[in-house]
């Protein structure tokens, strides 16, 4: 007969056992995930170095990994202002003309196929937001864009608001690898990484790039605004490097948005 201080033990060892198998399960768990993680991590990258490997296309939120993509990244504590009201004509032609230290950049705007983001530009324009920043990344490798829009010039800027993704579609169908080409002339929407993450971030794109079709085009550069930016490509970066401030630095003197 058992007694009652043998099954005391008894049902002490049982329970360690449960723990000691749930513990394992849970580390075979976290291990199962971490490998998970870590395989589709290592994709992410090789899909980076091979195809984008030059620029973080963020804009301020997160980091984006800001060396693989256009990246932008406002702080959250940031993301307290609601998106402006819609006020632009969709019907209407829409264009941006940044003036810089390097040369007046004119951009033809989709309002028809990206309504809230010109209207964002426009709100932000009227304001002077884009007024004596910098574009502050250069990419010569892999991809080739130039990054403006932020106005702490490092790349976590933004307008306090994020906007949806829009015309996702408008480049085409991606490829096998998941990519899509952005023409030498397309202005595009920088973003976290994550969707609807756009701010006030952009990057014009002044050799044909592929990357992920995650960045809203919503603007053409015109022949002068693409030589503009080809030059400013052709100093390099800061350097020598191939990602990064560019040699011959950028400033937006004046940004206006006008209809027609």
């Amino acid at each position: 007969m058992v007694s009652s201080d043998q099954r005391r033990r008894q049902l002490a060892r049982e329970k360690f056992e449960r723990q000691q198998r749930r513990r394992e399960e849970a580390r075979t768990r976290a291990k199962r995930r971490n490998t998970v993680i870590a395989a589709s991590l290592a994709v992410v990258l090789a899909a980076g170095a091979a195809a984008y490997a030059s620029v973080g296309l963020s804009d301020g939120d997160s980091a984006d990994s800001a060396a693989d993509s256009p990246s932008a990244a406002p702080s959250q504590s940031e993301k307290s202002t609601p998106e402006p009201a819609m006020a632009v004509d969709r019907k209407a032609k829409y264009s941006m003309l940044l003036k810089t230290n390097q040369g007046d950049v004119a951009v033809a705007m989709d309002a028809a196929k990206t309504p809230r983001t010109v209207n964002s530009f426009k709100h932000l324009a009227d304001k002077g937001f884009f007024d004596s920043t910098k574009c502050h990344r250069l990419t010569t490798d892999g991809i080739f864009v130039l990054q403006c829009g932020d106005p702490k010039g490092d790349g976590t800027g933004g307008p306090g608001y994020t906007i949806p993704d829009e015309n996702l579609t408008g480049l085409g169908k991606a490829g096998a690898d998941g990519m899509v080409t952005y023409k030498a002339g397309t202005v595009a929407m920088a973003n976290t990484g994550q969707p609807n993450s756009g701010g006030s971030q952009f990057f014009l794109v002044y050799k044909d790039s592929k990357l992920p079709p995650g960045y809203t085009p919503f603007g053409t550069l015109d022949a002068k605004g693409l030589k503009v930016v080809k030059d400013v490509a052709a100093a390099g970066v800061e350097g020598g490097a191939t990602d990064g401030a560019p040699k011959k630095a950028v400033t937006i003197d004046k940004a206006t948005v006008s209809k027609g």
